[in-house]
């Protein structure tokens, strides 16, 4: 259940952040709304919260979890370029975006390939 959980808020948080990016292009009057600015902390902080349930229901701390220090690595970056998306413009913002969306993506895979140089 708490994987169903977390799985829905991993893609509430992906579309929260995606939605965050475009709606200054496309609906800039729609930020100003209370709602837009306490929902993305909200889902990102259950989010992270259903993480840590994840790890500890799972005992993932008992064994080899190299691969669960690459996600939180992976999720830092993933913040910082975030924070970078939301405060700069042109192509910084772009590539910053772009960064982060490899980022989220580079987690994804780890979390089901239990196996952080999946790339090799």
């Amino acid at each position: 259940m708490i994987k169903i959980i977390h799985l829905t808020f991993v893609l509430l948080a992906f579309a929260s952040f995606v939605g965050r990016v475009l709606l200054p292009i496309t609906h800039p009057n729609l930020l100003q709304q209370k709602a837009f600015k306490i929902a993305p902390h909200v889902i990102d902080t259950l989010l992270l919260l259903s993480g840590i349930t994840l790890v500890f229901q799972g005992s993932w701390l008992s064994g080899d979890y190299g691969w669960l220090v690459a996600k939180i690595i992976a999720l830092l970056i993933y913040i910082g370029l975030g924070v970078l998306v939301m405060r700069s413009e042109g192509t910084t913002r772009w590539l910053a975006f772009a960064g982060a969306i490899g980022c989220f993506i580079y987690i994804g895979i780890v979390a089901v390939s239990k196996n952080p140089w999946f790339f090799l």
